[in-house]
């Protein structure tokens, strides 16, 4: 079997969304599709050029199906088990005004949430150049958690470098500290930690970015990526490299998912090869571009799109 850039683990949710602005309970018309920090980190990657993986589990049912179906579609490689006795779990999505959003989650107890170290395949973690994990699964129980650390047992016995994104969920804690002390048992383990200023300080207790920055390298980590969102992000490693960089302006329609799409950029560019001025440049054009449509994915970019964005190509119409 051939080598793969990046292979993730984690939760993947059937989306449904309303389509206009309102309260939910007064809007009709919903549209269903899917969303999940490492599916969506999966499909970055493959729009990019490079190769991803998958491995998570869904229901035996039709969210599921159209999940596996769409992941497919989008050049990733799907490891996934079915789970005959938990549905596929689901995100709702409202919009109570104009350029605001709001979502529900209904995942306890479903599918994602069932994963266990038994669904994650060591022969295919082994090809994977780099393994991308989130705290989202430590959020979802001492299963996925435990499939997580097992993935990281399978990355490190084949020498992949593991990656780590915070990804806080305040809805799947009780307790702060309690997640706090999970995501630094990952940070630990973890090659590359990427976080959000607001994630970090939960991380590492420090509250200016290049702080955490060096905070999280002196939990072991080669690399420390802050996400700043509009301000841009900045990057240190183990080897006294520091980089900044601005955030580019684009019409923002739906910042959920640029994230995502910011590490996708990083971790293709690390795979191939690129300099950390690369991969910090790429990151950002990535994460810019996923705010200019709704979706968790769907405005991931290629390279095509990255180009006319560094271009400067004002013109809306493509002739």
């Amino acid at each position: 079997m051939s080598r793969l850039d990046v292979v993730v683990v984690g939760e993947s949710l059937g989306l449904v969304t309303a389509t206009r602005p309102g309260l939910l309970s007064h809007v009709r018309d919903m549209r269903l599709g899917f969303g999940g920090a490492e599916s969506n980190v999966a499909i970055g990657v493959a729009r990019l050029g490079g190769a991803s993986g998958w491995i998570g589990r869904v229901g035996a049912d039709a969210v599921g199906d159209l999940i596996l179906r769409e992941l497919r579609a989008e050049s990733v490689e799907v490891h996934a088990a079915r789970d005959e006795g938990a549905a596929t779990a689901l995100m709702l999505k409202e919009r109570p005004q104009p350029g605001t959003s709001r979502i529900s989650y209904y995942r306890r107890d479903q599918a994602g949430s069932r994963l266990t170290p038994d669904d994650v395949s060591a022969e295919v973690v082994a090809r994977a150049r780099v393994l991308h994990v989130t705290g989202i699964s430590a959020g979802l129980g001492g299963g996925p958690l435990a499939a997580v650390h097992a993935a990281i047992d399978h990355a490190s016995a084949a020498g992949a470098l593991v990656s780590f994104d915070v990804n806080h969920r305040s809805r799947l804690w009780d307790d702060a500290a309690a997640a706090a002390d999970a995501y630094r048992g990952l940070a630990r383990r973890a090659d590359i930690v990427f976080a959000g200023d607001d994630e970090a300080e939960l991380l590492t207790g420090a509250t200016e970015p290049e702080a955490q920055a060096e905070a999280i390298l002196a939990l072991g980590a080669s690399h420390a990526v802050v996400k700043l969102g509009h301000r841009g992000a900045l990057a240190a490693s183990a080897d006294g490299l520091r980089l900044r960089r601005d955030a580019l302006r684009v019409p923002v329609v739906d910042t959920v998912g640029a994230g995502d799409a910011f590490v996708a950029g990083w971790l293709t560019e690390l795979a191939r090869g690129a300099t950390a001025e690369q991969r910090l440049d790429t990151a950002i054009a990535c994460g810019a571009l996923a705010c200019t449509a709704e979706g968790d994915w769907e405005a991931a970019p290629t390279r095509a799109a990255i180009g006319r964005l560094r271009a400067g190509d004002a013109d809306p119409v493509s002739r």
